[in-house]
């Protein structure tokens, strides 16, 4: 194997728990920034997981030092022209701005630097837990680019237009509380602890109903995309289903019985 080949980005996957998968990004010598096989490997197997009905939530983290660099600007140029972050209408992407869509939960977890497209990640996923000492930086400016990968969208709409541009016009770095006070993050976790907090947040996830939560995660998104009465006029076409479902049934008699609900996702 070339020394080039052993730099390229992989993802290592678990399943724990029964029902969640931990995925992490696996190119710890260079920062975890992201190359073209870092990026193809984290599309696949999140649309593995979107397709495997036995697991309820998926769990980002990241091996080493730091979650992500970013871009790996110099591996990527040359490819960007031919479609290096064109996903198909059959693969999720991981930033959701093309492709099939995630339905699914999504946790992350990150440490150390988050960059650019880690930023960009996280502002995708449902729920982030970052540690104490992240450093966070939208840096695009500074590398004669923009965000391309939702920040200007999902920053924005997070933080707001004043609170968002401050950062994202000058690159500048920033830390966990202030990510946290720009309602980036969903909460902070010591040093060390972020990927321990992350799964106990998708166990959390992964026992509530399935479909009840897909269907959630829908009707929030289309509020999102669309405006709140876009969502609102498409409120009740969820709730047919999801009465009719195995696991409402289970959800009223776990109630009446007084005991924790086993939910099957049907």
């Amino acid at each position: 194997m070339s020394a080039e080949q052993n730099h390229q980005g992989k993802v290592s996957r678990e399943i724990i728990h029964d029902h969640i998968l931990l995925l992490g990004l696996d190119r710890a010598e260079k920062y975890n920034a992201f190359d073209n096989h870092l990026i193809h490997a984290l599309a696949n197997e999140l649309t593995v997981y979107e397709a495997d009905d036995n697991l309820r939530c998926v769990v980002i983290f990241a091996h080493g030092k730091h979650f992500t660099a970013g871009l790996d600007l110099m591996e990527l140029q040359p490819k960007i022209k031919d479609g290096v972050f064109n996903f198909d209408a059959e693969t999720i992407n991981p930033w959701g701005i093309k492709g099939k869509q995630r339905t699914k939960p999504m946790v992350v977890a990150v440490h150390g630097y988050c960059y650019t497209a880690g930023i960009e990640l996280m502002l995708n996923a449902d729920v982030v837990i970052a540690s104490e000492q992240t450093e966070f930086a939208q840096m695009e400016v500074q590398r004669g680019i923009m965000p391309f990968g939702g920040a200007t969208v999902r920053f924005v709409q997070a933080a707001g237009w004043q609170k968002a541009m401050p950062y994202l016009l000058t690159g500048k770095k920033f830390d966990s509380q202030t990510a946290l006070d720009l309602n980036l993050i969903s909460e902070i976790a010591k040093d060390g602890t972020q990927l321990e907090r992350a799964i106990e947040m998708a166990q959390e996830i992964s026992v509530a109903a399935p479909l009840g939560v897909k269907a959630l995660i829908a009707a929030a998104t289309e509020a999102q995309l669309h405006g709140q009465q876009y969502a609102f006029d498409r409120m009740n076409s969820y709730l047919p289903a999801l009465f009719a479902s195995q696991d409402a049934m289970e959800g009223v008699m776990a109630m009446m019985q007084k005991r924790p609900p086993k939910f099957q996702g049907k």
